[in-house]
């Protein structure tokens, strides 16, 4: 890993309100579409909850809100292998608080930790002890949010991976713990299948657990084979109807420059982030009718306004078209890992699966609350979790 400047910068976040007004106006002046032609949600981001969403965007969100949460923290840049590298470290008070390196995935961003910032570095005052806590690292993947962009073909997840491990020793960690879903769960097991002696485990709530050659065969439309445990039989019927609904994946990792309107429309990106699987969207869509659920319609419009104003819609596609590994299947991972199992999550991963993949399995659990972006809409369970995850290693 080549560094070229190993200077720590502090940032803030100061998005002139200007941009703000040209994003009103651009919401109010949306194209519609026709309405669709079915009476659920099996075409997409329905014209309703994407109309919803425009009309509380227009006149009630604030972005200023969300951007006084993020400076009321520890932020920074740093230039790794090349590329700017946005950041949050909160240190704990607690001396000997565990290391740990949080990655968000797509079409996620730093905002969905920012609950569990406090719980995990201040934990007696959320519930645990002081054997419970953290120092916490949080970066913006590269061509995510405050990231730089990378301008070249390269920054796959090993490589981010890489960088990962590089952020961590010069806040000087010398040991360290990580934590992923979505891409991150991807990004933190290859961290761990290079095995840095710096990373002693990983927890992850996304398990690459799925046997390569059953993923591979439920990818090409194959069957669920027949005699599985109901639990195995369950997950594969999962993937057979993820790896059915995969196009926005399919379109990102092949064309992703294709993807232009996203970086011209926030109503067009709003739906295209809306719709990341079923479960998720039927979650979305509700809040948006006026449910009260695990996440808020600030924190959907924040995380959408986030990717508007940093202008990364197409630089955050890229990173499927960098990924050359399946999502899912086992990787290799030999240290000890934790694996957390949302009722939500794309698939539900036997323990059995788990046992197989991370021979060091070193936690499971099977939660009764919670989908794929489990840090952001269950932090409460989430951190308990994540405390549960890594007790062993301190």
């Amino acid at each position: 890993m080549s560094v070229t400047s190993a200077a720590i910068r502090p940032f803030r976040v100061e998005v002139p309100e200007t941009e703000l007004e040209q994003l009103r106006a651009r919401i109010t002046a949306t194209r519609w579409p026709d309405k669709e032609t079915v009476t659920d949600q099996s075409q997409g981001t329905t014209l309703a909850t994407a109309q919803e969403l425009a009309q509380y965007w227009a006149t009630e969100h604030d972005w200023r809100k969300c951007e006084a949460r993020l400076n009321a923290l520890p932020q920074f840049i740093t230039e790794i292998d090349g590329l700017d590298i946005h950041f949050i470290h909160v240190r704990s008070k607690h001396e000997n608080a565990l290391p740990l390196i949080v990655t968000h995935g797509w079409p996620g961003s730093i905002l969905e930790q920012l609950k569990i910032v406090a719980p995990l570095t201040d934990p007696t005052a959320h519930g645990g002890t002081a054997l419970d806590a953290f120092h916490l690292v949080i970066p913006s993947i590269p061509g995510y949010g405050f990231s730089g962009k990378p301008t070249t073909t390269g920054w796959g997840p090993e490589r981010i991976g890489r960088a990962w491990v590089e952020l961590m020793k010069r806040l000087g960690y010398s040991q360290f713990v990580a934590q992923g879903g979505d891409w991150g769960a991807i990004i933190t097991d290859l961290m761990a299948l290079d095995a840095p002696p710096e990373l002693i485990g990983i927890h992850t709530n996304m398990p690459a657990a799925v046997p390569p050659e059953l993923d591979q065969s439920l990818q090409l439309g194959g069957p669920v084979p027949d005699g599985l445990p109901d639990d195995e039989r369950r997950a594969c019927e999962q993937l057979s109807f993820f790896y059915k609904h995969i196009a926005y994946a399919q379109i990102m990792a092949s064309r992703p420059q294709t993807l232009t309107g996203l970086a011209d429309s926030p109503i067009g990106l709003a739906a295209f982030m809306l719709d990341h699987d079923v479960a998720s969207l039927a979650l979305i869509s509700r809040v948006f009718a006026g449910t009260q659920e695990g996440l808020t319609r600030d924190d959907i419009l924040d995380n959408v306004t986030l990717y508007w104003l940093t202008d990364t819609a197409v630089s955050s596609s890229r990173l499927y078209a960098e990924n050359k590994l399946p999502f899912l299947s086992v990787k290799g991972v030999s240290i000890p890992v934790a694996v957390s199992v949302f009722p939500d999550e794309l698939y539900q991963a036997p323990q059995s699966w788990a046992q197989q993949a991370y021979p060091k399995l070193i936690h499971y659990n099977r939660l009764d609350q919670g989908g794929h972006f489990a840090a952001w809409e269950q932090p409460e369970l989430f951190v308990a979790e994540v405390r549960a995850g890594f007790r062993s290693l301190r």
